[in-house]
């Protein structure tokens, strides 16, 4: 069972949950809000800091003029490695955090907290400062803003790009919260890629399929800078300059080139990420982009990872009926969210939006993207993630489902609970699997 400290933050947590939500539904606008909001004035922020402080460097940028949707991009130190350095063959793959609480003392005393999760066994290397230092002492590293600026006439190493979507429950939440910002350094540093992290617009101002539309835009977006960058090295340009560097694209228009994702990113293995909510707009993005095929080009999506998905449906689980008062976003709280969500006319716990295994949904499950299900034990929404995941394996795409025992919905990313073994532990078995993806050198990292 959890502890007693978690089962009493998570009543604080509820009480303070359904007063917002309940606020939400008496203040709902009668008329949306086209350009939206990504964060509440209640929500702690940490500041993007694009210097290498703690070995990633991370930038806030707004991609859309129409709307409030925004980026934070965090990139990992390792990225300023030579691209033909030696592969790393120690065991541990590349696991170079150490544990952010002191009651770690290695794997062999964390396996108790897995549960259906795969055998592997290591310590988890620290970073040395030096070498940090070392490397933020580049002379091309820093730029006039103090920020990391690469140096295009060099060759750089290349890293995947992962598109995280955070949760809250559509009307919570951003991408530039204190947790979320917390769980995005853990998973770019252990995953080694760049994290990209999605502020899409929240309900009620916002209500679906905003979002999702969101989130799809954002992929499109890393597939134009993608061929910006392809064209800017077709015109020889040498340089790019964050502040004043422009390139004129196909339809005529002016468009800004990213240096860290023209320099590092490699979107040909690209994975999504979604937490609760966010799990959601995953799952809706990877289906668009396999619609879109090559129209998406060069972008791919090679995998995906839905943690403790916010699934629902009309005709109820074991788990929705055992566990609907479960700890933190019970079942009746959940309700009130997506009723904020989903417009009222369209309001159906077997929306496509809430269902993954309505008929029709699109496209065939077959041609989904592998993908790694999440679920915590003392979570109500667990046997539906499962029932999708199963559903996956039936047509013979890799969907592992990890079920961490004695843990509950947001285990691993919600703030109070983010420097737990069992959020480190489940980090680490994220990048266990997603490296099979994006490895260059193939499946390596096959069980």
């Amino acid at each position: 069972m959890p502890s007693v400290a978690v089962k009493l933050y998570s009543v604080f947590f509820k009480f303070l949950l359904k007063q917002r939500l309940q606020n939400r539904i008496q203040s709902n606008p009668q008329q949306p809000d086209p350009f939206g909001i990504t964060s509440r004035p209640d929500e702690s922020v940490a500041n993007s800091n694009p210097s290498f402080s703690d070995g990633v460097a991370t930038k806030d940028i707004h991609i859309d003029p129409f709307t409030s949707l925004s980026i934070r991009i965090f990139l990992p130190d390792s990225a300023l490695s030579k691209p033909d350095s030696k592969p790393n063959t120690n065991p541990n793959l590349g696991r170079n955090v150490v544990p952010e609480t002191p009651s770690f003392r290695g794997d062999s005393d964390l396996h108790v907290l897995r549960r259906n999760s795969y055998g592997f066994s290591g310590d988890v290397e620290s970073r040395g400062e030096e070498e940090s230092s070392r490397r933020n002492s580049i002379g091309e590293g820093l730029s006039s803003y103090k920020g990391y600026s690469p140096a295009m006439d060099n060759r750089r190493k290349k890293l995947p790009v992962m598109l995280q979507f955070h949760g809250g429950g559509w009307v919570s939440g951003s991408n530039d919260s204190v947790a979320n910002d917390f769980f995005c350094r853990r998973i770019a540093r252990l995953c080694d890629v760049i994290v990209v992290a999605v502020g899409y617009r929240l309900a009620p101002e916002n209500r679906y399929p905003a979002a999702f539309e969101d989130g799809m835009k954002v992929l499109s977006w890393l597939a134009k800078q993608a061929n910006l960058a392809e064209c800017s090295k077709s015109m020889g340009v040498k340089k790019l300059d964050a502040h004043n560097r422009h390139i004129v694209d196909t339809f005529g228009g002016a468009s800004m080139v990213e240096p860290w994702l023209a320099a590092h990113g490699n979107l040909s293995r690209c994975v999504l990420l979604g937490v609760s909510c966010g799990a959601n707009i995953a799952d809706y993005v990877a289906r668009k982009a396999v619609e879109a095929g090559k129209h998406l080009d060069p972008v791919k999506v090679v995998a995906q990872v839905l943690m403790y998905p916010f699934f629902v449906g009309s005709v109820p689980t074991r788990s929705e009926i055992k566990l609907a008062n479960s700890y933190f976003y019970d079942k009746a709280m959940c309700m009130l969210a997506w009723k904020l969500f989903l417009p009222e006319e369209e309001f159906s716990l077997d929306h496509p939006a809430a269902n993954p295994l309505v008929p029709g949904r699109g496209p065939p499950l077959k041609s989904m993207p592998p993908t790694m299900t999440v679920v915590a034990e003392h979570d109500w929404m667990r046997d539906r993630a499962i029932a999708y995941s199963e559903e996956l394996r039936k047509v013979n795409v890799d969907a592992p489902v990890l079920e961490y025992k004695d843990a509950v919905h947001e285990f691993a990313t919600l703030d109070i609970l983010l420097k737990t073994p069992q959020a480190q532990v489940c980090a680490e078995d994220i990048a266990i699997w997603v490296k099979k993806y994006i490895s260059l050198r193939g499946h390596e990292f096959s069980y």
